[in-house]
């Protein structure tokens, strides 16, 4: 019972700090987002080192993530207008010179030391970094931001895991992947998907930055792709025989392990926005 209530404690914060930031402003925001890019690549920095034994440089490796969020944040949402390259030259420079660096460093794996540095970018970085595209869509004139979309692909990522854990909870027989995921059943994601489409339904109702198709299509890409995004993390940690990323939030484990879904469903959105004309 106690650590039900620790969860439902956390989780409450947790979504409380998240959609006050969005909502209030950009910087808050800007703020907030950093600090998650900053976090989740630190825990994909330590759980990565124990698995493999990687030498590559954490901090480093922390700082380069940082600085793609904020560099990003300021091209599209800064007091004034900036040259893109100008501001990823510093980031660029740290890519550099970590590749360069495994060049000198005769006890490292160079391989592994590329590969798991470059995901700590890919996977984790770029896809909170994109967040400040997402945050441009239906800003109003003379603004750059918008809090829409953002608070948007929450709360159909949280509509999906609760209406998956219910339906899931009360019908679900059929495994979806049970070797990465033993919980998750076809009934669960049916049944998170009625309810975020329904959700998206609704959106349509309120806001008129796109018509319900287009809002039941995004809905529908959130759910696939945070779907994916959940059995990705999923077989990373059953490989690497870890629970949780961390222990920073508790009841709910770490950065990565409460926007593991976020993460592909960003980019899959922004694909799913510009093929319809919307971005």
């Amino acid at each position: 019972m106690k650590k039900l209530l620790v969860r439902i404690a956390t989780g409450a914060a947790f979504a409380i700090i998240l959609l006050a930031s969005i909502l209030y402003n950009k910087v808050s925001f800007g703020a907030l987002f950093l600090l998650v890019t900053l976090l989740s690549v630190n825990e994909f920095c330590s759980i990565t080192k124990k698995y493999k034994a990687t030498t590559f440089n954490t901090w480093l490796t922390v700082l380069g993530g940082g600085y793609l969020f904020f560099a990003t944040f300021m091209i599209f949402h800064g007091a004034k207008q900036v040259n893109p390259l100008t501001m990823y030259s510093p980031y660029i420079a740290i890519v550099a010179y970590t590749f360069v660096r495994q060049l000198f460093d005769t006890e490292s794996k160079p391989l592994d030391n590329y590969a798991y540095f470059t995901l700590s970018q890919v996977y984790v970085a770029l896809p909170l970094a994109l967040l400040n595209i997402l945050a441009t869509v239906g800003a109003e004139e003379g603004s750059t931001y918008s809090w829409l979309l953002p608070i948007t692909i929450f709360l159909f990522i949280w509509c999906n895991d609760t209406g998956a854990f219910f339906v899931g909870c009360s019908i679900g027989k059929h495994k979806m992947f049970e070797r990465i995921s033993p919980k998750k059943t076809w009934e669960g994601f049916i049944g998170g998907t009625v309810v975020t489409i329904a959700a998206g339904v609704a959106m349509s109702y309120i806001f008129d930055t796109m018509n319900i198709w287009q809002w039941m299509g995004m809905a529908a890409v959130v759910v696939a792709a945070g779907t994916l995004g959940d059995l990705v993390e999923s077989s990373m940690k059953r490989e690497m025989e870890i629970k949780d990323s961390s222990n920073i939030l508790p009841g709910h484990g770490g950065m990565l392990d409460r926007f593991d879904s976020t993460l592909l469903a960003i980019p899959c959105v922004l694909v799913y926005l510009n093929l319809i004309g919307i971005l």
